[in-house]
């Protein structure tokens, strides 16, 4: 069995033993065809959903979903959401998940990211609005910035700099949470949002500007490249595999009466990039060395998430050890 099918088979059995099920209800998942959307797209398909993907295919993969295409219960939408679309059929829950997320793209498409996670938020909420939907909303992380609280709660309100070269995504995620609650309050929509935290995992994007770190560390050492950490490498950050992040996600779109919730998904526990080098190195048993780049401007220092809130109200906490999660990561890698 592929790493992704055996993936698959673990989420199904976590989320049926928490009565956790989305059968018949009809999906819209922007950004569908991506990392995260794809994986929603599988999960909610083996649990009968209806599900209509909906992807520009810029930065998604059709081949995360190709799979899927001529399913009774899976429809694809290939739409830019930034542009007014009109959805005639009924939809119970939305997931907004479209938006290139790599700190490479951010230099690159700064406008594409900026309107996907304002105008793509306002479009989806109109549609959210009109079929009474449930709404939830990717954001992100980067909404903190460079935090002077670790780890990092919901109520901490931020430290970024809106002038700089992340500013479009991080200030497009703030605005879109502001749309969110706005749509929450004036019309009484039934909205979550969900901070997600470096996640990886299986469908990755590794080459080019499109790579993050695990993808890329991975790449380079299998190809027994140098590896290119940024700065010195002592930077943190806090990695969930991926069936752990799309569990906490998928609990916050099931339970009632979390409506106006904004929740940190992510894993409690640190990692300096340098040693996160160094593992990937010996779990490829690669002959890769280590190669220092400058920091990019405003990186973050550090970076980890208070996941007390999704503990109390999901029920959540991360499950699958950052050693494991590369294991089944690297194996994929091998088999793509």
């Amino acid at each position: 069995m592929d790493v992704i099918k055996k993936d698959l088979k673990e989420l199904k059995k976590r989320l049926d033993k928490a009565g956790i099920s989305f059968e018949d209800k009809i999906v819209l998942i922007t950004g569908g065809a991506g990392f995260l959307g794809s994986w929603l797209c599988d999960i909610l398909v083996e649990q009968n959903a209806k599900v209509l993907c909906l992807d520009n295919l810029l930065s998604g993969k059709l081949e995360n979903i190709k799979h899927h295409l001529n399913k009774e219960n899976f429809t694809f939408i290939e739409h830019d959401i930034s542009k007014p679309i009109d959805i005639d059929k009924k939809v119970d829950i939305i997931f907004h998940f479209a938006s290139r997320a790599s700190p490479l793209e951010f230099d690159k498409f700064p406008i594409q990211i900026l309107k996907a996670n304002t105008l793509g938020t306002w479009i989806t909420l109109g549609i959210a609005k009109k079929h009474r939907a449930r709404y939830i909303f990717a954001s992100t992380s980067e909404v903190y910035g460079d935090a002077q609280v670790i780890p990092t709660p919901e109520s901490y309100n931020g430290n970024v700099n809106p002038l700089g070269i992340r500013g479009c995504y991080d200030e497009s995620k703030r605005c879109g949470e502001a749309f969110v609650m706005a749509y929450h309050r004036q019309h009484s929509l039934d909205t979550r949002i969900v901070r997600i935290f470096n996640t990886y995992g299986p469908r990755m994007r590794a080459e080019g500007y499109y790579g993050r770190v695990v993808p890329r560390f991975i790449s380079q050492a299998l190809s027994n490249k140098p590896l290119t950490v940024f700065g010195t490498g002592e930077q943190t950050r806090s990695f969930t595999y991926v069936i752990d992040e799309i569990e906490g996600i998928l609990r916050l779109a099931f339970f009632d009466n979390l409506s106006g919730e904004v929740v940190n998904i992510g894993n409690n526990e640190e990692t300096k990039i340098i040693d996160l080098a160094n593992l990937i190195i010996k779990l490829t048993n690669s002959s890769s060395g280590i190669e220092f780049h400058p920091l990019p401007k405003d990186d973050p220092r550090r970076r980890c998430p208070d996941i007390s809130k999704a503990v109390k109200l999901l029920g959540w906490k991360p499950t699958i050890k950052l050693e494991e999660g590369l294991k089944r990561t690297i194996k994929w890698f091998k088999s793509s």
